[in-house]
């Protein structure tokens, strides 16, 4: 189980909570287990989902380091350049149709994956992806005049050409 865990997480101290927490779900589903059944692919499963849950958990609480641009943004202030780019965003992210914006805030405001952000707002996944693909296209439309700007500084283009 450990082995699992690791390949998963990649971390030894965070497999280990994995499988920890992996005996404690295995025990709590422990009625739903059929006998019959051999045990190994029962509790890696459980252990492959509780060292998914931990990365998940994990990676949402890790401090990073700003990069120097942004670094200098908060000593400096942002200059105009910045200002009118982020103004520009946030108006098309008002453009964006309600549903749209909704996945879009869950996803890279909260971090959410797919299915937490289908969960959370209580539609099918595969609705959440066709709302997600749609509003980075909306997006792409919306921004690209931010393209010419940004390719000057050295960015990617927002269509990731």
């Amino acid at each position: 189980m450990f082995t699992v865990a690791l390949q998963v997480v990649g971390r030894p101290e965070l497999a280990a909570d994995a499988v920890q927490q992996a005996f404690v779900q295995a025990w709590r589903a422990a009625s739903s287990y059929s006998a019959e059944s051999d045990i190994a692919p029962w509790l890696f499963t459980i252990t492959r989902r509780a060292a998914i849950d931990a990365w998940r958990k994990e990676r949402r609480h890790v401090v990073v380091d700003p990069p120097e641009e942004l670094a200098d943004l908060a000593t400096d202030g942002p200059s105009l350049e910045r200002s009118w780019e982020a103004w520009q965003i946030r108006k098309a992210l008002d453009e964006l149709p309600v549903d749209e914006r909704a996945v879009v805030r869950l996803a890279y405001v909260e971090g959410l994956t797919h299915s937490e952000t289908a969960d959370r707002l209580g539609i099918p996944i595969g609705t959440v992806k066709s709302r997600t693909y749609r509003a980075h296209r909306r997006l792409s439309e919306l921004l690209a005049h931010l393209a010419p700007y940004n390719n000057e500084r050295g960015g990617e283009r927002l269509d990731g050409q």
